[in-house]
């Protein structure tokens, strides 16, 4: 069997590229994208706010608090799919066997196209120029034998940048980078780490076997093989899916059940919009509610059978907040969330089956055209608009 050429490309500040693409006076400044207020989060940061320890996850009172200048603008996720959309198709120029981990990211194994393309690095060259041509977009590309050393690469040389990892320079590149690049090892676990001195990938590599075993248990061997940069997984171009949610962290607490079903109406219809676009239905739905005391509650029911019509997921999500509002009257709730899961494909229906009279199916189906193709337009149902 030839040798596997595995390439993982990464969007650069996806979601802030595309903003700064979007209004050229974001350009060259700290941005972030996520809720504006200051119980929000960062969703991204552009690079120019990463200098400042701005990072994804963030409360965005501390990015508030890190720079005083920074830009904020609130997620489109709509127009964020469109260009992942168009990344993905440039993918498939090169190789079907692509394995998307999020909107801007993916796993390529193009060992079959190298028969057309001089090696892994041209092909990855290639697809970086066509996405750049396609979406005036940056990515950097890691390429290597194996998934995890392939991901490692692409991280290497931010933005815009191109590593190759060869077998003949893998020792060489890995050994020296800090073990927090492991999938698996977080914050405490580097603690224990740092306490046994244990701080490279080629620390983990040469341990001996009692020093690996107190660090990492019965995954002691499969560690050692991670920092030697073996992986054997292959690229699996269907991934299904477990779940789909939509949550909200408001910048007031909610205390009036009115204005509550509301919020949940519009992260219903978030909800059942990604499913119809994954072309999924669900089986449960569920509700997540957390309380200005930061107690979290969630809640789920079963469909009456699998369904991504917005109406029929918000008849149950209403109905589990109703009862969750009954169990604690008047408290005050900072987050609400609804979610799908026990995700099954779309049932093809007929197509000459349409119903005669405009319903529920027919509303979701305008929507989800108009959404398509104006990206980022604010369309739903008009209980769910916020007043401005």
């Amino acid at each position: 069997m030839p040798e596997r050429c595995i390439l993982h490309v990464d969007m650069d500040a996806f979601y802030a590229s595309i903003e700064q693409r979007e209004n050229p006076e974001l350009r060259g400044k700290p941005l972030v994208v996520g809720g504006t207020g200051n119980r929000g989060v960062v969703a991204a940061a552009s690079y120019e706010a990463r200098r400042f320890g701005i990072r994804s996850a963030m409360p965005m009172s501390e990015a508030n608090r890190r720079c005083k200048s920074l830009e904020k603008v609130r997620p489109r996720m709509a127009l964020y799919q469109k260009v992942s959309r168009q990344v993905f198709e440039v993918f498939r120029e090169f190789t079907p066997t692509v394995e998307g981990l999020s909107l801007d990211e993916a796993f390529l194994d193009v060992t079959a196209s190298l028969k057309l393309f001089e090696s892994g690095e041209a092909i990855g060259r290639l697809i970086k120029a066509r996405i750049l041509d396609v979406t005036e977009l940056t990515a950097s590309v890691g390429v290597a034998g194996n998934k995890l050393v392939a991901k490692i690469a692409s991280d290497l040389d931010k933005p815009d940048g191109l590593v190759v990892v060869s077998r003949e320079t893998l020792r060489a590149t890995l050994d020296p980078l800090p073990a927090a690049v492991l999938p698996g090892i977080g914050r405490q676990t580097l603690t224990r780490l740092e306490r046994a001195h244990v701080r490279t990938l080629q620390d983990i590599r040469t341990a001996d076997d009692g020093t690996l075993r107190s660090l990492f248990g019965r995954f002691a061997d499969k560690m050692r093989e991670r920092a030697a940069g073996i992986d054997d997984r292959p690229v699996l171009p269907e991934r299904d899916e477990k779940s789909l949610s939509a949550e909200e962290t408001f910048d007031t607490d909610l205390t009036d059940p009115g204005a509550m079903f509301a919020r949940l109406l519009g992260l219903t219809e978030r909800t059942a919009t990604r499913l119809r676009r994954a072309r999924l239905e669900a089986g449960t739905v569920q509700i997540k509610v957390r309380r200005a005391d930061f107690t979290t509650y969630t809640r789920q029911a079963a469909l009456g059978g699998p369904g991504n019509d917005t109406a029929q997921i918000y008849a149950v999500a209403r109905r589990l907040l109703a009862e969750w509002c009954a169990d604690h009257p008047g408290a005050p709730v900072r987050l609400l969330g609804v979610g799908a899961t026990r995700l099954v494909r779309a049932s093809q229906g007929d197509l000459f089956d349409a119903p005669d009279e405009p319903g529920p199916r027919s509303v979701d189906a305008a929507v989800d055209s108009i959404r398509e193709r104006f990206p980022g337009t604010t369309i739903g149902r008009a209980r769910s608009l916020r007043r401005n």
